[in-house]
């Protein structure tokens, strides 16, 4: 190695070392090559990924009718705000005109052996069939043994009223946008007990 050479290694490595001692500069974001080299950092997963990932805790039966209910619901409201609670009793994705859950309109709920479809802003909601569930003043359900069930004209009765008389309307334009809002660290098992 010649004196050029070695002069401009121990430059190097003087300023690298100069740079992390005082805390002026971070070797692993600097554009200098460094000895050390850089270090891959992982990325964090997509909503995409994370709601996949929530759903596969149930079993492939409540996980399939799961994926073919979410399949209806964004085609039908191809710009609601998706947001999803990954809570203690079940996993739910909520369907509305904003990221607020007093705003939700529509919500899909997991539970080990059964999806429902949660009306949020049931108050008022005429259901001459007695389909809705429930004995809450605000939400009510229905459960979805398929995703066929959006094909009864009781249920899209109770889904075009819950629209018309939403807080806020579902927006008619804009990118579909999924935001996981939690995760309870504790959490009911997602599977039935055997």
């Amino acid at each position: 190695m010649d004196l050029s050479s070695r002069y401009r290694l121990f430059s190097s490595i003087e300023r690298h070392s100069r740079l992390a001692s005082d805390g002026h500069s971070n070797p692993w974001r600097s554009n200098t090559p460094t000895f050390l080299g850089r270090i891959s950092v992982p990325s964090q997963p997509t909503p995409e990924k994370q709601l996949a990932s929530f759903i596969e805790k149930f079993t492939p039966e409540i996980a399939t009718l799961a994926n073919a209910i979410l399949t209806r619901m964004r085609s039908r409201y191809p710009h609601a705000l998706e947001i999803v609670y990954d809570n203690y009793n079940a996993l739910a994705i909520g369907f509305g005109p904003t990221d607020r859950a007093s705003e939700v309109i529509f919500s899909i709920a997991l539970y080990p052996k059964w999806v429902s479809l949660f009306f949020m802003q049931a108050a008022g909601l005429k259901d001459p069939s007695h389909i809705l569930k429930g004995s809450g003043n605000v939400a009510k359900h229905v459960v979805l043994p398929s995703p066929d069930s959006f094909d009864d004209p009781a249920l899209m009765s109770l889904m075009e009223q819950a629209l018309e008389t939403a807080k806020t309307p579902m927006p008619s334009k804009g990118a579909h946008q999924l935001i996981i809002k939690s995760i309870s660290a504790k959490q009911r098992p997602r599977r039935p007990a055997k």
